[in-house]
Formats: C-alpha cells, structure tokens, sequence
C-alpha cells in the first residue's frame, strides 16, 4: 500500500485555480504524478496563466509541490522555469559538471547564514539550482552502499556526485546516482550511465487522455492542456485506438 503524504481533499485546488490550473486539469494528469503530487514531490512542468498588477495576462510554466504549514493546512510551493541558469557563484570545473547533469559538492548558506557543504545539481525542467546539504543524501548513499557492497572507490564516485554502473548476479546493469529531484535523493535505472542522464528528463507519451481533456506533449518536451470540446481529429481518432487497444486486453485476462 502506498503511503501519501496529502490526501486528494487538502489539495489547495482554489489556490491553483488562480494560476489557471484547475482541479479537472489536475485531475486528468497522468496517473503516476498525480499520485508523485500526493506524494510531496514536484511535478512536471506545467503550463500557468495569471493578471500582473496591471491587468495584463502572464503565460508561464512551473513545477509545484504540496507543503503543509505550521497549522496543518495544505498550501503550494512554485518553481518557476528561468531562463537560464545562474552559475556565478560556482567555478569553471563546477560549472562544468553542473552542465554536464552531474552532481556537485559546494558550500551553501543554512537558515543561520552559515556555510555548509551541500549537493547541487541542474533541475533540467526549471533551470533552477536544486541544493541539499550533504549530510542528508550521505547517510542515503552509505546506506546504499552496505546493501550493494559497494567498494571504497564506487561509494566516493557517489559521493562526489559522478554515477556509477554496477552488474547484479542476473547480469543486469543497473547505472545509480545522485538525482535531487528523487525523494531519497538517489535514483537507479536498469542500464548505462548514458540512459540514466537521459531519464533525469521525465518524458510522457504525445496524448495523456483524461476523463475531462488531454495533456499533450509537444516536440519539446513541454505539457499543454487541451480540454475535450477542443479535441483535434487525431485526438478523437487516437483515443479510439487506446479505447480500443485496451478493450482487447481486457478481453485476454
């Protein structure tokens, strides 16, 4: 049984309806991150619209997740997608790797203004800088590392934020590394390092069919919302193929 953080019923769909993000659209999201979104996690990127002070209508896109506050009420943090990132503070071999999807190890300010050792990382949806402090993901990787046996030299790749690849007793590659979208912080894929990084970019099939629209993922990897009445004929004509599709494996069970 999964366990969630947020029920269905706290979602703040008001809040989120002024950012023209309605409970039908959510709702009608692929099923897998509408339960990530229960689950505290960010979604993918996805299509707002707000009136600025001056009355004029903003179209941009962000990742949220659901936060609880103090008083136990259910509220939303945004991540803006920027336009680029901002790699001042960092040094050319840090931006280097940072490009390059790999993790890094560099100081951070805490709540106290101190300097603390943190991983650092590209969320490649938003552009932004994702910062966790070490100790928290250090104690994910030794954990890991115990259970896999991992050697001295693959758990320091880790902890140095370069992905490592290691073969089970099946012959299987699996390909593990720090990806601080990941609620532990950690995440495994079955093959090479090449298809991890590609993974760091979740991808969706064109047409998300829902029960009130239709998330369609354009060539660039963006989700835009199409409500039913405004269905295209590929649209009608690709429904009736899943509809189908799944009749006919429902009819083999």
């Amino acid at each position: 049984m999964t366990e969630t953080r947020f029920t269905q019923p706290e979602v703040p769909y008001d809040t989120l309806a002024k950012f023209g993000l309605t409970q039908e659209m959510l709702e009608d999201l692929p099923g897998e991150v509408f339960q990530d979104m229960l689950n505290g996690r960010r979604t993918p990127l996805l299509p707002i619209s707000f009136i600025d002070d001056e009355g004029n209508e903003v179209l941009s896109r962000t990742r949220f997740m659901l936060v609880r506050k103090d008083d136990k009420t259910v509220d939303v943090m945004f991540y803006p997608q920027l336009k680029a990132t901002e790699l001042n503070y960092f040094t050319p071999e840090e931006k280097k790797a940072l490009l390059n999807k790999q993790a890094i190890i560099a100081p951070m300010k805490d709540g106290n203004g101190n300097e603390i050792p943190a991983f650092h990382q590209i969320d490649l949806a938003t552009n932004q800088i994702l910062s966790v402090p070490t100790p928290v993901i250090g104690r994910n990787l030794q954990v890991i590392s115990d259970e896999l046996h991992l050697t001295n030299g693959e758990l320091t790749c880790l902890q140095k934020g370069m992905p490592i690849s290691i073969v089970d007793g099946d012959d299987i590659m699996y390909t593990i590394g720090i990806d601080l979208n990941e609620k532990t912080g950690v995440r495994f894929t079955e093959g090479n390092e090449k298809k991890w990084k590609e993974e760091m970019f979740k991808t969706f099939d064109k047409y998300n069919f829902g029960l009130n629209g239709c998330w369609v993922t354009d060539e660039t990897g963006n989700l835009d919302y199409v409500p039913e009445d405004n269905y295209t004929q590929e649209m009608w004509e690709e429904q009736a193929k899943i509809i189908e599709r799944r009749s006919r494996a429902a009819m083999k069970i």
